[in-house]
């Protein structure tokens, strides 16, 4: 497999991506809140590479991507996308979202349709946990917070209770994660205000049950219920299938793991399998 590291102008910021050049159709990955483009790389060494090109873009403020100032709605990065699938001149595309990027794929479904074919939701639904925002508070404390190196920073994130277990692959997702300063020091790239502002004018910003229930693209949820913080899962499967019975067209997979751990290990064998076989129908 041949990956290359791309940019492109979408005319307001430079948006970097990741190029998988496999054989099969093409998938466009988005991912989490805070994440970047390598938190697909469990899934790519899982197989997804080897049968399917993927394209998987560090959304604005994250990775090697651009950080305006300001512009963190769902309408500001479904442009970004859609400036993306316009350049690469593969509109519908399959757009495959994890957590934050799923409700960006569904935001793209509604307002965009004619640039989806089908919507892989990955761990994302009209309600999530009650308490989501306070179980999200490990994942976003680490912003703004400066580390003495890389491996200080690295022992930190393996106390996480949601990372249960850890993989290789998780590496280049946490190098591409921080900037490293001359002195050896680092600091998370994605920065808390912009996080707040993609969460309050984005993810809390759109009327998802109605989005949800409109959708007719072929759609498929993965839900992995596994404990993830507070002894509970951030989607439990009664809330995941709540989203599925919404949709005229939605298909649901359980896989092993929990909101993080999903994307590694057997929850990534697993993601494949389903994934394959929702796009051979």
């Amino acid at each position: 497999m041949k990956t290359e590291s791309k940019f492109m102008d979408t005319g307001s910021i430079h948006l970097h991506y990741l190029d998988n050049e496999g054989e099969g159709p093409l998938l466009l990955m988005l991912h989490g809140l805070t994440a970047n483009a390598h938190a697909f790389d469990g899934l790519m060494h899982a197989g997804l590479s080897e049968r399917f090109r993927t394209i998987s873009v560090d959304l604005r403020g994250r990775g090697k991507s651009d950080q305006p100032a300001i512009g963190y709605t769902m309408k500001e990065h479904a442009a970004d996308i859609v400036a993306l699938l316009d350049m690469l001149q593969v509109k519908p595309a399959v757009i495959c979202g994890h957590s934050f990027g799923a409700f960006l794929g569904l935001y793209l479904a509604a307002h965009f349709p004619d640039y989806v074919e089908k919507l892989i939701l990955m761990d994302a639904a009209a309600r999530m946990h009650p308490n989501t925002k306070e179980m999200l508070g490990p994942a976003l404390g680490r912003l703004g917070q400066q580390f003495a190196s890389f491996e200080a920073y690295l022992e930190k994130v393996k106390q996480a209770p949601y990372l249960t277990f850890w993989d290789e692959q998780m590496l280049t997702y946490y190098q591409a994660d921080i900037n490293t300063y001359p002195d050896g020091t680092v600091i998370p790239v994605s920065k808390p205000e912009h996080m707040m502002e993609a969460v309050l004018k984005g993810s809390l910003g759109e009327p998802w049950p109605e989005l949800i229930r409109d959708n007719r693209k072929p759609s498929l949820l993965i839900n992995a219920p596994g404990i993830y913080i507070q002894d509970a899962a951030l989607l439990p499967q009664e809330l995941a299938m709540e989203t599925v019975n919404m949709m005229e067209d939605c298909r649901y997979v359980q896989v092993a793991g929990n909101h993080q751990t999903m994307l590694y290990g057997e929850g990534a064998r697993q993601i494949v399998t389903a994934i394959t076989g929702f796009l051979s129908k």
